[in-house]
């Protein structure tokens, strides 16, 4: 279920807590595909479907690390929204660790903690650790300490 909060300072409540699973995502070729057009990273791991039904544990490419990064976001609109805010920025992350491999057709979700939220001019910045889970996995693919600006 969503949290839903008045206003961005609200989040400090929750500091130290986890505050939701997202839904999940199916990450599927097309999608890596994309990514790697975008960003020019065509590596076979990534994109030669047939080679990696050869060569890959597993059978099956995998998605890249920066992707699965970059669904962040995406996922963390499904854990928590806030009704009253003018805008959301990325500001940075502290630590990144891709911990696991996404295969192509996974499903993935994300945990939500909150570790901090300090007050900024006309908001408040997040400090977050994200935990991606690749279902049936032992291991999640990705664990970082995001941080986010959000404005009254």
């Amino acid at each position: 279920m969503m949290l839903e909060l008045e206003r961005p300072g609200d989040l400090v409540q929750y500091v130290g807590k986890e505050i939701g699973v997202s839904d999940w995502f199916t990450v599927d070729q097309a999608i890596i595909d994309k990514f790697a057009d975008a960003t020019g990273d065509h590596q076979w791991i990534h994109v030669d479907v047939e080679r990696a039904k050869r060569e890959m544990p597993g059978g099956k490419t995998i998605a890249h690390g920066y992707l699965t990064l970059s669904l962040v976001p995406r996922l963390g609109q499904t854990i928590y929204r806030v009704k009253h805010r003018s805008r959301g920025l990325n500001y940075g992350s502290n630590r990144i660790r891709f911990t696991g491999q996404v295969p192509a057709g996974s499903r993935i979700r994300m945990r939500q903690r909150i570790k901090a939220v300090d007050p900024v001019e006309g908001g408040v910045r997040i400090t977050s650790e994200s935990t991606v889970e690749v279902e049936g996995a032992t291991r999640p693919a990705l664990v970082a300490e995001i941080i986010s600006m959000q404005f009254d």
